[in-house]
């Protein structure tokens, strides 16, 4: 994986403008905050720690980690909640997927089709060749 920085650009905090993979590709569908059993977590916060083991979980089968990570798509229906809870999912985030920081995009939407559903979201990862 190459990080793709343009000369003389500023590194983005939290995400990368960039990135150039060879590999095998898992699109992970977008995940929302419940459990296996359909159950969603509490908040905003806990929805996202929910979202990401959900999607580690789906990489783990594949035979991917967070480190494969190359892109995220996030659908969040109140981005006053999301910036309310950016230490929260800042740390849930290095906790649970570390120093890897993938392309990104946070987009907010009117509903998701979950009517619990906070943040919903979608995720490419790469293994490399």
């Amino acid at each position: 994986m190459t990080i793709l920085l343009p000369e003389g650009w500023e590194r983005p905090k939290g995400y990368s403008n960039g990135i150039s993979v060879r590999g095998q590709h898992i699109y992970v569908a977008g995940q929302v905050g419940w459990d296996q059993n359909g159950k969603f977590a509490e908040g905003f916060g806990g929805q996202f720690r929910q979202i990401i083991e959900n999607t580690l979980a789906i990489l783990k089968a594949g035979g991917a980690g967070p480190e494969h990570i190359v892109r995220m798509t996030w659908y969040i229906t109140d981005l006053e909640a999301y910036r309310a809870s950016l230490s929260d999912i800042g740390a849930v985030y290095r906790e649970l997927i570390g120093a890897n920081y993938p392309t990104m995009a946070a987009v907010q939407v009117a509903g998701l089709v979950e009517p619990e559903a906070l943040i919903e979201i979608e995720t490419t990862a790469v293994i490399p060749d």
